[in-house]
């Protein structure tokens, strides 16, 4: 006699029973995982040690912003009468965190990056061309510095639009965002000189998916 078939519904119901079964042990390992992650954080205090001056500068100027907004936000929503010149001053806060942030980034190459033509390249043609690229961005780098200093000698003793503070200390905190760079450029530029190679031409070294 043969056997009875099981039917296409009950074999979807034990094989989804089975599935589901298979995902909550997954899931639950993973909340054990996500756990031990959390007391492998506590043994382990957090490093400040790659911790420099533009990082503090761009914290404290964040900060400065955040008490900005939320002064604006509670004088117009709670008081019903918004203090203008908080607008403007958080404008020129997040101008600030913009450009001195932007050292960090050159910092620890963390800017936004196009490597593919590298990986076609001969290992020689991709130093060449990897040095022009340091090479190029400290050459900006170095002229926007001349020119922010240029500017501020024609237009910073302007006053502000809503209070009486004159438009250079904006100017100048960009401007220092900007020489911030261009060290940061040339350090990271003798570094690959250096060490023989740069994230371009080994981008697993940077993101931890290699050894340097």
């Amino acid at each position: 006699m043969e056997p009875i078939a099981q039917p296409a519904a009950e074999r979807a119901g034990a094989g989804g029973a089975a599935d589901d079964g298979a995902t909550q042990q997954h899931h639950a390992v993973s909340v054990e995982q996500l756990a031990h992650s959390f007391e492998e954080a506590d043994e382990h205090p957090a490093d400040l040690s790659d911790v420099v001056i533009e990082d503090w500068l761009t914290l404290v100027l964040f900060w400065i912003m955040a008490a900005l907004v939320f002064t604006q936000f509670f004088t117009r929503y709670a008081l019903n009468d918004s203090y203008a010149w908080t607008e403007e001053l958080a404008t020129n806060c997040l101008i600030a965190v913009v450009f001195i942030g932007a050292a960090a980034c050159i910092r620890k190459d963390r800017h936004i990056q196009v490597d593919i033509l590298y990986r076609f390249l001969p290992a020689g043609a991709a130093r060449v061309l990897s040095t022009l690229v340091d090479l190029v961005r400290v050459g900006v780098l170095g002229v926007i510095v001349w020119l922010g200093w240029q500017y501020i000698g024609l237009v910073g003793d302007e006053p502000m639009t809503t209070i009486n503070w004159p438009k250079s200390l904006v100017y100048w905190l960009a401007l220092l965002g900007f020489a911030m760079m261009l060290v940061r450029a040339v350090m990271v530029a003798v570094r690959n000189w250096r060490q023989g190679y740069s994230v371009l031409e080994r981008p697993e070294a940077y993101d931890g998916t290699g050894a340097a």
